[in-house]
């Protein structure tokens, strides 16, 4: 089978489109032939190397995966081949830990495929049965490997972590990402009204097509001063932060008193500033948020299945230019999921 990896780390040139064996499933597991997989932010910064990752070369990358089941072993009773499946990102070793928590990301040995277990860039994987859920509805392979992680990080994070409320004044950072995409659809299901931040005209534009009420350029307007203007000078009762150093200090003066924020990554960078005088003295609460679990997957789906949520899909390349997916998410020039097709 042909596959997509790398043998070092660094910039989109290590990428390798090369031949490895199909792999063997184990008693629990299902072989997968991958028909779609997208692209997620964490593909580039493993693909660039992070110190907390210790990568075994080759390394597939890859979290999110959708296909069809061709093989089961024998101690799966739920999958069978020719099941449509996608491919549940995280996964861990300790199966009672859901059972006796129902909080399977946070087990200790919680992890993604593509980061701390082989990922999916490849034509055929192995998978726990676990982690293979059926497509929802009439969603293409393509949709349906956009799905997962950004849905469940969106889910778990406004649902899960911050309980967001119907008719809430919502700021969704960075509109026009994977997670923020799933992030307004998520914050209109809960009829807020949602102010989404998106760099330029034409992604501000979609962004209010996919249902942001309000707009702002984080690139020309202050955050801080677009979401006074909006609610009256009030804030916003809830923040949707990812950004990280860029926005994060924009993003906390935003809130009302209150408020709530919840973050789930920094891709400009870790460290930031807080005023903890904004902090105590409006009653501000900040939460952090790492994907969610595998019984939030399942209750997003059922709203794929009626249509209520949909993924955004920028643009196809074919496993054999992985290496275009990521310098085109690099440069920051999608709106949706970028997505990687088998030949």
């Amino acid at each position: 089978m042909k596959v997509s990896r790398i043998h070092e780390c660094g910039g989109p040139d290590v990428i390798r489109y090369e031949d490895a064996p199909v792999p063997r499933v184990k008693a629990n597991e299902v072989l997968v032939r991958v028909r779609a997989c997208s692209l997620n932010h964490l593909d580039l910064w493993v693909r660039g190397g992070l110190p907390t990752l210790r990568l075994d070369f080759p390394w597939v990358l890859g979290s999110d995966a959708s296909g069809e089941i061709v093989e089961v072993g024998e101690l799966c009773n739920r999958a069978k081949p020719g099941d449509r499946v996608l491919v549940a990102p995280g996964r861990t070793l300790s199966p009672g830990y859901q059972t006796a928590h129902g909080l399977d990301n946070w087990a200790p040995d919680y992890g993604l495929f593509g980061a701390v277990y082989p990922g999916l860039n490849a034509e055929y994987v192995a998978i726990p049965e676990a982690n293979v859920l059926p497509v929802p509805g009439t969603l293409t392979y393509e949709e349906a490997a956009s799905v997962p992680l950004v849905f469940l990080t969106a889910w778990h994070m406004l649902v899960g972590i911050a309980k967001i409320g119907m008719l809430e004044d919502v700021l969704v950072i960075g509109g026009s990402s994977g997670v923020g995409i799933a992030a307004i659809q998520i914050a209109k299901l809960h009829h807020c009204n949602v102010i989404a931040t998106a760099g330029g005209d034409e992604k501000m534009a979609k962004a209010k097509e996919l249902g942001a009420d309000h707009v702002i350029d984080h690139y020309k307007q202050s955050i801080k001063e677009e979401v006074k203007t909006i609610t009256g000078r009030r804030g916003v009762d809830l923040v949707f932060e990812h950004v990280g150093r860029a926005t994060f200090g924009h993003s906390t003066a935003a809130l009302a008193r209150q408020g709530r924020l919840v973050t789930c990554g920094a891709t400009t960078g870790f460290e930031t500033q807080l005023n903890l005088g904004h902090l105590f003295s409006k009653h501000l609460s900040i939460h952090g948020s790492y994907m969610g679990t595998m019984g939030e997957l399942y209750d997003l789906l059922r709203f794929f299945e009626r249509g209520l949520l949909r993924p955004v899909l920028d643009q196809v390349f074919p496993l054999s230019d992985v290496q275009g997916a990521h310098e085109r998410m690099a440069a920051k020039q999608h709106f949706g999921k970028i997505v990687i097709v088998p030949e």
